[in-house]
């Protein structure tokens, strides 16, 4: 069994996608379950876990949808305004829902990232999802990871998810900037000192200079598995989980691709109980998901 932590469905609506550019085209079309089947079946992935795209209550009801009419999507990350009155209700209908696990925003998109973590109502309803046992997830670029740690720190009654391995620009380390990774591995290193902190292998490949170039490089291969290596030695074995991060990693590199570069650094650096954990047991565990045997 090998969960992908890590995927997004939509039906394309350019006002409901502001992050979605003119540069990404790949991305300007409806991405649903069935358009990644065939690609997910032969990477060996057996479930995965739908992760919000659009700041939209309707997105949570929307991926719900999904699951229930998709067997293998088997766990749904939302989004609900924290700050708003009826935070609780809402909670409580979506988690009438099993595949129900949690909430994300996308904060990377948000002008002062300190501001609004910092901001009381925010902290209130993220106490309340923790209350509940749900999982949140934080999406912050490599500069950003500064003004989410206190944040972190101070929301310790669940899990937290860092996803995407904090989002490191891989694009400006092409020019050898060694401050850059230090910098970013410093603040990994201060996340996974909090234990109830996990982190997603994904979502790397897009921090590359994609635009520019037909294919991943092997600079940017090298940077990937450092960042995994490095996030390994942080955060240990039990607490990272694989993702995928489709469509979105198709703008630098194929779902196949993506499975197969997770595949062989697993297979490199853990061992079989590790890689057990990696691709299947910390998400059961960190999600408090419940999959079948087997699927078709």
């Amino acid at each position: 069994m090998k969960i992908d932590t890590h995927q997004h469905y939509w039906h394309y609506n350019a006002p409901a996608f502001p992050w979605i550019s003119e540069a990404m085209p790949a991305l300007r079309r409806d991405c649903l379950p069935e358009d990644r089947a065939l690609a997910m079946r032969t990477a060996g992935i057996d479930v995965a876990l739908a992760v919000q795209a659009r700041t939209d209550t309707a997105e949570t009801d929307f991926l719900l949808q999904v699951a229930t009419q998709h067997s293998e999507v088997v766990g749904v990350v939302g989004w609900a305004d924290l700050r708003a009155d009826d935070l609780e209700p809402r909670l409580d209908a979506w988690s009438a829902h099993s595949a129900f696990k949690g909430l994300r925003h996308i904060l990377q998109d948000e002008p002062d990232v300190r501001a609004w973590v910092d901001e009381p109502l925010n902290r209130r309803g993220l106490r309340t999802l923790q209350n509940r046992q749900l999982v949140y997830e934080v999406l912050v670029f490599e500069h950003q990871l500064p003004s989410v740690i206190l944040f972190c720190a101070r929301h310790d009654r669940h899990w937290l998810v860092l996803d995407h391995v904090g989002k490191p620009a891989l694009r400006n380390w092409a020019t050898g900037d060694r401050e850059l990774r230090q910098h970013w591995r410093q603040h990994i290193r201060q996340l996974a000192a909090l234990s109830h902190v996990m982190c997603k292998l994904s979502g790397v490949v897009t921090e590359t200079a994609w635009q520019h170039q037909p294919a991943l490089t092997p600079q940017d291969i090298e940077n990937t598995l450092w960042c995994f290596d490095e996030a390994l030695e942080a955060f240990g074995p039990r607490r990272l989980m694989f993702g995928s991060d489709w469509p979105v990693c198709q703008l630098a590199a194929s779902y196949e691709a993506v499975q197969g570069l997770a595949q062989r650094w697993a297979q490199s650096r853990l061992s079989a109980w590790e890689q057990d954990a990696f691709w299947r047991g910390n998400a059961m565990r960190c999600y408090g998901l419940t999959v079948p045997v087997c699927t078709t």
